[in-house]
Formats: C-alpha cells, structure tokens, sequence
C-alpha cells in the first residue's frame, strides 16, 4: 500500500525544465568510498579540534565543558545513526533539505537546507579565523596578507574539481591526524588535576572547584562542545559522489564520530590539563599555547604541531567549502535558489556555489568575530538538526514502509534523544547571545521571505527531491482517488 498522501506538495508549483537542464548541473560520481567518506566527516570538524573549543572554559569551566561534551557527544551519536537511515533512503546531494523535504513538504525542506548553508558558511569564516591565528603564531604574518590568498586558492582547487579537492583534503587531515596525536602524546604526560581546576570558583549555584560556574556551566558549554563535532553531519552531502552511497554514506558517518569523540576527550585533557583551563580560555591558537607553555618557543616539535593545526584547519576549510557549496547546488537545482547556482563546469564543479558563498564568508571573516559566529552557526546547525530528528521521526511514522537499507539503532527512541540535546543546545545559543541570534533569525526570515514570494512558484520539477517527491505523491493521489 502507498504511503498516505499529504499536502505539503501543493503549496508548491513545478515547472518543466529543458532537456537539458540536468544535463548542466552534473556532479562527478562514484569518487567516493567509505573511508574518504569518514575522512571527509572528520576533515569538516578538525579545525574544532585546533581551536575555538577553548572559548568555552571562561564560561563553564573544565568540569562544565567536559560534561557538556559527553551530553553532545551523545547528541552526535544518535544523529549521525540517525541521518544514516535517512540518507539511504534519499541518497543524493541535497542532505538535510532532502530529508525534511521528504518529510515536512518544500517549507521547511527549504528552511533546513537554508539552516545548514548558513552553518557551513559561516563556519568558513570561523576557520579562516583560526588559520590566521596559528598562521600568524608561525611566522608573524597576518591580515588580509594571510587571508586573501587562503580563500582565492581553496576556491580555485574546488572550482577546479572534487577528484582534486577530496585527495588534497585526504592528505591535510592524515598531516593534522598525526600532529594531533603527537600533540596529545607530549601533553598528556604532564596532565595535573590542580590545572583544569585552576579557574576561580564562582557564587553560581552547585559551583566548585571541578564546575567553576556551577550547574550553569555545563549549559554554556553546549555550543563550544559543539565545536568539536560541527558538521560532521555533511557527509550525506556527498553521496551523488559516494562510490556506493547506501552502504558507504552510514559507514563514513559512524566511523567519523567516534573518531571524533576520541578525539574531542584527548584534546580537552592534555591542553588544560597539562597547561591549565584559566591560561587557554582565549586565543585563536590553544594547542600552540599549552604546548609553548609547557615545552617552551624554541621546542622543535612545536613547529610541527603548528604545521599539523594549519594543515587540519585547511582541511576543514575545504571541506567546509565542499558542503555548502553541495547544499546551495542541491537548493539550486530544484529552483529554491537562483537556478544560476547549480550551474556546473566541465570539470562538474558548481563554480558559482563555490564562489559566491564563499565571498560572503570572507567578508564575516574581517569582522574577527569569531566567538560570535560559533553561537551563529551553531544556532543553524541545531535549527537543522531539529528539522532533520523531526523528518526522522515522521518517516518512521508515517511511512514505515519505505526501503531502509540501514536501520537507526533503537528507532525513533536515538532521534528523540538527539531531538531533546539539538533543543537544548538551541536554547543555548539563543540565551548565551540573544541579538546575534536574532540576526541569524531574521535572515533566515529573509531567505523565507524570497521563497514564499518567488521560489515556490518555480521549483523544477526533474531535480531528484523533487522527482522523488511528485512521483510519490501522484501514486499516493491515484490510489486513494474514487474508482
């Protein structure tokens, strides 16, 4: 029996494209296996690694941000089980727009895919931030003179195409890999309980010396816990380029969170740790600090592990660029956006998604906000992420018949879960910093304003979400009309 039909397609009018329509806006396929695929999910967060977790310990203290570490960490877990199933059974680029798409109708399908534009976006100008940082701790350089060349040659390498930047990005996050773990083994050593204790103890309530900022603490840690898991959940954006898309996308996404969370709870005990929480509460370049501190400026290791930061900071660059500029072609294609967007070259690289978002980022980038714009992305991300547990939960109950080729473990209870955390977080985001918050609100608002004006009349009709989504509901309509 055909799933029971909805509404949400008639708030929308197709148009018929040219033949040739799709034949322009072409990805190139099959360039990815799993283990790229898991490589990709942890060159999106790397630079979290490097960098802007640190923020967090004024605000919530070691205990805090730990604790609020191992609540995302769980939040990250369930999504990405979560976003597996979902991306086996919408396996093509538009990720979390095709996902609540699916579920919710073109709104709020729009809505998420806007959602995770501005998060990718804006966590390229973070990263550029944090490449400055360790860049100029490197060579005293930095500015525009640093800044300038990192764009125009990342978006260069991507416009040039994915074989290019999926190799390149390969060998970035293996070089930040290595540093990362020989940071870890020279730190962890020296790891005192006395240093992540060493920020005074505040009147909050339940503080002491292990929750400095009391119960409060743990809240406020949300989004820089956050930081160390952002974006992990791109990877579907690839699966139009995964060589097997339904067993490759849930092996690339499983396999990049836990390395992550390995990851995340190594860093977050040897640089306090061995350093102390009050010396690495700011800066654009934490590990560089504690290890400067600890082994001293002239230490030969420190330039390797700087070079590690850099190359792990480039490969989230690159495969920051490489997801939105995926989710603004996906938009694109289907007509959500200027249908100009998903315009490919002949070496099937969307050109114009990889260069006008990327001016934008640049431009953010010179405001030097970068603890402003991690609440700002982090406010998208767990907007989309509340819109993709929600499609999850909608499918499962509404259309418990479709084709799942993988199954999220304990079904609808994981995307609660995940639903519960991304609400909290939200929440976070909105209290630690209500106007950039309101900000991203009413430009998501203007993004809105666009599609219930323009975009919604002319959506395409032969692009996948939407061929998807016509074919389905035309069945559902003829099954349940009169005989």
């Amino acid at each position: 029996m055909a799933d029971k039909p909805d509404l949400h397609h008639r708030a929308a009018d197709y148009e018929i494209a040219s033949p040739d329509y799709l034949g322009k806006r072409q990805l190139d396929k099959g360039r990815a296996g799993w283990i790229l695929l898991a490589v990709l999910g942890i060159s999106y967060v790397i630079a979290g690694e490097f960098a802007a977790w640190n923020y967090g310990l004024p605000l919530a203290g070691w205990g805090g941000l730990f604790i609020a570490l191992i609540l995302m960490a769980v939040m990250y877990f369930c999504l990405t089980f979560s976003l597996a199933e979902l991306a086996t059974i919408i396996p093509t680029a538009g990720g979390g727009y095709g996902f609540a798409r699916r579920a919710f109708g073109p709104t709020l399908g729009y809505l998420a895919g806007i959602a995770i534009v501005f998060e990718y976006t804006l966590a390229t100008a973070g990263v550029a931030l944090f490449f400055e940082g360790y860049f100029q701790a490197l060579t005293g350089i930095g500015g525009l003179v640093v800044l300038i060349p990192l764009y125009v040659i990342m978006m260069f390498i991507h416009v040039n195409g994915i074989r290019e930047s999926l190799t390149l990005m390969l060998v970035l996050a293996a070089i930040a890999g290595l540093g990362l773990l020989l940071f870890i083994a020279f730190m962890l050593p020296a790891f005192e309980l006395a240093n992540i204790m060493d920020l005074p103890v505040s009147d909050a309530w339940g503080a002491t010396r292990f929750l400095p900022q009391g119960y409060y603490g743990i809240w406020a840690g949300f989004p820089f816990a956050i930081a160390m898991f952002l974006a992990v959940e791109g990877v579907p954006l690839a699966a139009e380029e995964a060589a097997n898309p339904v067993k490759d996308v849930p092996r690339g996404l499983i396999a990049a969170v836990t390395v992550l969370f390995i990851i995340a709870v190594l860093v977050l005990l040897s640089a306090p740790g061995a350093a102390g929480s009050g010396y690495l509460g700011s800066g654009q370049d934490p590990l560089m600090a504690a290890f400067t501190k600890l082994h001293g400026p002239d230490h030969p290791l420190r330039y390797g592990i700087n070079l590690a930061a850099l190359a792990g900071i480039t490969a989230s660059f690159f495969s920051l660029v490489f997801a939105y500029s995926r989710q603004v072609f996906s938009l694109s294609r289907a007509g959500y956006l200027p249908r100009f967007l998903s315009v490919t070259n002949r070496r099937k690289a969307p050109y114009l998604a990889v260069i006008i978002p990327g001016a934008v980022a640049f431009a953010l980038s010179l405001t030097r906000a970068a603890d402003q714009i991690i609440i700002i992305v982090v406010f998208s991300a767990t907007l989309s992420y509340l819109l993709m547990m929600a499609a999850h939960i909608a499918l499962r109950l509404r259309a418990p018949g479709l084709e799942r080729p993988y199954r999220t473990p304990g079904g609808i209870a994981t995307s609660i879960t995940a639903l519960v955390l991304a609400g909290l977080a939200f929440a976070v985001c909105i209290s630690l910093s209500i106007i950039w918050s309101a900000v991203a609100a009413a430009c998501l608002c203007c993004f809105l304003l666009y599609f219930w004006l323009y975009s919604r009349h002319h959506l395409v009709a032969q692009a996948p979400e939407e061929e998807f989504e016509t074919m389905r509901t035309a069945a559902a309509d003829l099954e349940n009309s009169p005989t």
